[in-house]
């Protein structure tokens, strides 16, 4: 059914489907009135809600002397866990990042699951970007026998050091551990780990890249946190713009309500969507320091030959941090 309401009476009231989009008398006051698409109508309604909550919350927070925090109150930023907690997957959380968008007339809707850190998909993340060199072997085994529907992988370990191989071993019994494999066979005759392999669509989109999403997120809490800034931040963001362009954004985080930092993650090929990502960050208006193109295993040669020939910023999964740093 649709839905009228008659902006003199305030009546509300069901309508058939074929009105809908149509202005027809008032049932009550007889007054024209317009018939509404139900989802149409509702979505409205609720971005008016989450306005108005959102504000009622702004002006709380700065016109409100500080107190002492009562028992059972919401854990300050600086306290919480960052690789351990769900505090971030609210809509209070993501506010003020509505709010930046919508002052741009950017429609967005956000994962909360994106930015909850309670399950193990953090401590992987970090664990692979703080030592991919050595265990990008690994992911790509993972990867293509996902794709190529394969039960397990092997890894062969007799061509690596023994710093390499042991960094591999405890790195396959952590993804045992955390249930990212269901098995996890060391078999030290043959010098291999054989991995019996998830089929979970949450498992499989992380080795097809979303680890680096979860990195990059990781990398931008630590950094807000060591420096005591109060921040908003959210994984896979989805944008529609004014003209009904979709974008994603893989990492976006709002530094004291005012300063964005935008970081798209590829582990892939990236160099396609250069174009697109230019045009998202005029559209943003973003300096070329705070869009940020996180490329997993890039060399400091091209990270900085890359961002000189674009107005974007190019670092590795290791040079983000660094980047971070600098930018304040």
């Amino acid at each position: 059914m649709a839905v009228i309401r008659c902006n003199k009476c305030t009546l509300l009231a069901e309508q058939p489907d074929d009105l809908a989009g149509q202005s027809v008398p008032c049932p009550k006051c007889g007054s024209p009135a317009p018939v509404y698409r139900t989802l149409f109508f509702i979505e409205k309604l609720l971005d008016k809600y989450f306005d108005a909550q959102r504000e009622v919350i702004r002006l709380k927070s700065t016109s409100a002397p500080a107190q002492p925090s009562p028992p059972g109150a919401a854990t300050p930023q600086g306290e919480i866990d960052l690789a351990n907690t769900d505090f971030l997957a609210t809509e209070l959380q993501h506010g003020p990042i509505y709010d930046w968008f919508h002052k741009k007339q950017i429609k967005v809707q956000a994962d909360m699951r994106g930015v909850d850190t309670s399950g193990f998909f953090d401590e992987v993340a970090e664990a692979i970007g703080g030592n991919l060199s050595v265990l990008k072997e690994v992911l790509e085994r993972i990867r293509w026998s996902q794709q190529k529907e394969h039960a397990s992988t092997t890894i062969h370990l007799d061509k690596k050091s023994p710093d390499e191989a042991k960094a591999i071993s405890v790195f396959c019994q952590q993804l045992y551990d955390f249930s990212f494999v269901t098995k996890c066979f060391h078999n030290k005759p043959e010098n291999n780990v054989r991995l019996i392999l998830q089929s979970a669509p949450t498992i499989r989109a992380f080795f097809n890249g979303e680890w680096l999403e979860w990195h990059a997120l990781m990398t931008c809490l630590r950094y807000a946190k060591e420096r005591q800034r109060r921040f908003s931040c959210t994984r896979g963001l989805n944008l529609t713009l004014a003209n009904g362009d979709p974008y994603e954004l893989d990492v976006f985080m709002l530094i004291d309500g005012k300063v964005p930092i935008c970081i798209e993650c590829k582990s892939g090929e990236f160099r396609q969507n250069i174009d697109r990502y230019l045009a998202l960050r005029k559209r943003l208006g973003l300096d070329a320091k705070q869009f940020v193109m996180c490329i997993a295993g890039l060399s400091d040669d091209n990270a900085k030959a890359f961002s000189a020939m674009y107005d974007l910023t190019f670092v590795s999964e290791q040079g983000l941090a660094g980047h971070l740093g600098r930018l304040f």
